[in-house]
């Protein structure tokens, strides 16, 4: 039976903490196997933590696609609950019981997290060893919020994503990513994107870039996350562009038929008497991470089909979700 709480008289089921932490890192690692690896726990214990859940709310939260598994819209739902609920109890107990000890709290935002978020680990604990490591992964503009008011140490986002520039720590190389053999429809029909819900810089430069290129592009897809944004990809329906740091996402592959993207600026940004040690040695890490050979990427993944186009082009830019509209 699923755990419940009295609430006014009436039974109410409970969503376990150390469950739904699990949940959030399937959606920010990619996968059952990274979140076990990050979590330090076994695939089975998370898989457990899944079922757990699923059998509270009593219906399916993931399933598998292929290869890979796929959040349900009802999945969906909950990583969004999850990450406020994750939230709200870690900063209880940091206020509460104040057993933090010597713990630094470091924020990414979603995209190559998988690949930042354990070399920013690495980083502070060479400099305090011993130290607890927290992790918060949200948009660039909460990030940079969180640091401001001193509930984040470190945080690492996208530049023009957030009011505040921060210290430059490189680029983050983008490729589009797509299902293996996926193609897009023959011109003159855009093509399909799947992307990240506005406000995302991201998004923006998918669009702009084959704005730039004359090739027409329609937004059929879109998720408040990027596990949403996967799950969509990985139906065949649209590509999505992606950080190109790391391995591809699982059930999806380099798609090299659009024209190349320029790396999107980053930022670290460190909260006011954070110390100076960690706070070097993160950015360090990050800036280690993000070296990208000047010039490198402008003429990767251009086929000779997608050519910059002469003269003045207006592509036709359309937007269409696969639901309601946001």
């Amino acid at each position: 039976m699923p755990e419940t709480a009295t609430v006014t008289g009436m039974p109410q089921p409970v969503l376990d903490i150390v469950a739904l932490r699990s949940l959030t890192a399937i959606a920010d690692c990619g996968g059952f196997h990274r979140a076990a690896r990050a979590l330090a726990l076994s695939q089975s214990a998370v898989s457990q933590h899944v079922r757990r859940l699923e059998k509270t709310l009593g219906r399916p939260i993931v399933e598998r696609e292929g290869r890979g598994t796929r959040f349900t819209p009802e999945g969906r739902l909950l990583l969004e609950q999850a990450r406020r609920i994750l939230a709200v109890h870690d900063e209880a107990v940091r206020t509460l019981l104040d057993v933090d000890g010597d713990t630094v709290t470091i924020g990414s935002t979603e995209h190559a997290a998988d690949q930042f978020l354990p070399r920013l680990t690495a980083a502070v604990q060479e400099v305090r060893p011993g130290c607890r490591v927290r992790f918060r992964i949200d948009r660039s503009a909460r990030l940079v919020e969180a640091v401001e008011r001193g509930s984040v140490d470190v945080a690492v986002y996208v530049t023009e994503a957030a009011a505040t520039e921060g210290t430059p720590v490189g680029g983050l190389p983008l490729t589009w990513h797509a299902t293996p053999g996926w193609q897009p429809p023959a011109a003159p029909a855009p093509v399909p994107l799947v992307a990240i819900e506005d406000p995302c810089a991201i998004r923006r430069r998918a669009i702009s870039t084959l704005a730039a290129h004359g090739v027409p592009a329609a937004v059929v897809g879109d998720a408040g996350y990027l596990a949403g944004v996967l799950d969509i990809a990985r139906t065949g329906q649209g590509v999505a562009l992606l950080a190109a740091v790391g391995s591809a996402p699982d059930g999806l592959t380099p798609y090299d038929g659009l024209p190349a993207v320029t790396p999107i600026p980053m930022s670290a940004l460190a909260r006011l008497g954070a110390d100076p040690a960690t706070v070097e040695a993160a950015f360090a890490a990050v800036r280690d991470l993000l070296r990208w050979p000047e010039g490198e990427g402008s003429e990767r993944g251009r086929s000779a089909g997608t050519a910059p186009c002469g003269g003045v082009v207006r592509p036709v830019l359309e937007e269409r979700s696969l639901g309601e509209n946001r």
